[in-house]
């Protein structure tokens, strides 16, 4: 199988999730990662946050979630081969919840493999940077 012509350049999918401390509660309990600072405000704030904070992986894992939803959503039979990140910020979770923006725009494309460099951001700053996946027809 091989992949759509990708435009260099060309934004291929912005979408936003909405993160509530509920979900951090899941995460937490799936994952075994019960750090207070992802679940406690009162415990956030005493290690110097300015309230509680998603999980690096939680978020990543939005990040996946969006890749993978546009694939499927534009018919792309395709797999993610590569993941890469550095966390920039955390995603600060008031009690109302917030939201993380991700846009993904094909960087490289050669072949059968494309590279996406995604934005991801929260409360206007970027969370994830730089955030690189690389996608290879299957």
């Amino acid at each position: 199988m091989t992949l759509p012509e990708f435009e260099v350049g060309a934004v291929v999918f912005t979408t936003s999730f909405p993160v509530e401390r509920a979900d951090l509660q899941r995460y937490a309990d799936a994952s075994g990662d019960d750090n207070p600072i992802h679940l406690d405000e009162a415990a956030a704030k005493a290690a110097g946050l300015p309230d509680v904070i998603a999980h690096g992986m939680y978020t990543m894992g939005l990040v996946s979630r969006a890749i993978l939803e546009w694939l499927a959503a534009a018919g792309v039979d395709a797999r993610i081969t590569e993941f890469s990140t550095r966390f920039a910020k955390p995603v600060v979770v008031p009690a109302g919840g917030t939201a993380v923006e991700v846009e993904g725009k094909v960087r490289k494309a050669e072949g059968d493999t494309v590279e996406i460099a995604i934005t991801a951001t929260s409360a206007g700053e970027k969370v994830l940077a730089p955030a690189r996946a690389t996608i290879t027809a299957s």
